[in-house]
Parts: C-alpha cells; structure tokens; sequence
C-alpha cells in the first residue's frame, strides 16, 4: 500500500512511542514524515503550530496530509487559523478537549479551542469512552472545523493503552484523505 501524499505524523503531548500506531505507520511507511517538537512535555501552542509550518513549508503543501493524535489536532487547528495554509487534508484522531478539567496540566496557550473550519479537508476520528475528550465535545470539534466524523465506538484514547498498534482501520481512512476524499 503505497501513498501519494506527502504524510507528515504529528504526535501529540508526550510525543508517540514505539507502539503506537503512529510510530509503526512512520516505520511501515519509509516515506511518513514524523514533525519533531522541541518540547513534548511542556507545549507551548503558539511553538509548536510554528514547527508544523516549518515543516509543512518544506513540501507542497498542496499534496501533504496531516495526521494528529489527541493534543496535535487542537495544534492542527491553531495552525490552520493562524497560517491557513491550503494542504490536501488532516487525519484528527481523538483530539484532546484541552478545556475539560481532566485535561493535563503543563500545556500553556492550547485554550481556548479553536473551533473555526479549516481550510481544507478533515476526518475526526473519536471514540464514546475517550478520558479526553466526550463524544459531544468531538462532535461539536468536527462540526466547527468542517471536518468528517467517524466514531469507532469504545476505542478509549486510540493509543496504545487502549489496544491500537499498527491500526489498519486507521490506514484505511487514511487512504481515503490519499484518494482526495
């Protein structure tokens, strides 16, 4: 299974380790780009929307996809508003309500949400038991942001602790921002 686009994986707090799907997608796939933070512990949005540009800038950002896992989908959609750089699409998956009083301290500028739509296309993907987000919460995010929504029933975080490795499910939704939606 080969790609077209330029895929950039954009991790979020903590960056991915070595299981998550994230991690096994860039290793099955020479060709995923991995978006390295200065800090994965401690965020800053405002440095860490800059980076995606960088990195984003360094392709045509007309063929490159984004994909985000939980703090890096409120990242995306920062820098979606302050950049509005024309790519050919974002994967969102679980994206992390960084105003729900059980998100993590330690991440400073990711409030309030961003909640406009982005200017190109997405796909949610959620989970009805994520400790990170509510369904409502992600639905109202997909809603503002224009994007797809797809649930994927109890699939906690969609991390490793919630059972997601290589996540081909994932791949195939992928494939779908490849093929142009």
């Amino acid at each position: 299974m080969n790609f077209q686009s330029t895929i950039l994986i954009t991790p979020g707090l903590g960056n991915s380790g070595e299981q998550h799907w994230q991690t096994l997608w860039e290793k099955q796939f020479s060709d995923f780009k991995r978006i390295e933070q200065k800090d994965w512990d401690t965020p800053v949005c405002s440095d860490w929307t800059k980076v995606i540009d960088e990195v984003v800038m360094q392709y045509d950002p007309a063929n490159v996809i984004l994909v985000g896992h939980s703090l890096a989908c409120t990242t995306i959609a920062s820098w979606a508003k302050q950049y509005n750089r024309k790519i050919k699409g974002a994967l969102l998956v679980a994206p992390s309500d960084t105003e729900a009083p059980t998100y993590p301290a330690g991440t400073t500028g990711f409030t309030p949400m961003t909640l406009f739509r982005l200017p190109f296309p997405s796909i949610v993907v959620t989970s009805t038991n994520d400790y990170y987000v509510t369904l409502d919460r992600a639905t109202q995010f997909a809603d503002a942001w224009g994007s797809e929504l797809v649930v994927i029933g109890e699939a906690g975080h969609i991390n490793v602790a919630a059972g997601f490795g290589e996540w081909p499910a994932g791949l195939e939704i992928l494939r779908r921002l490849d093929n142009g939606l």
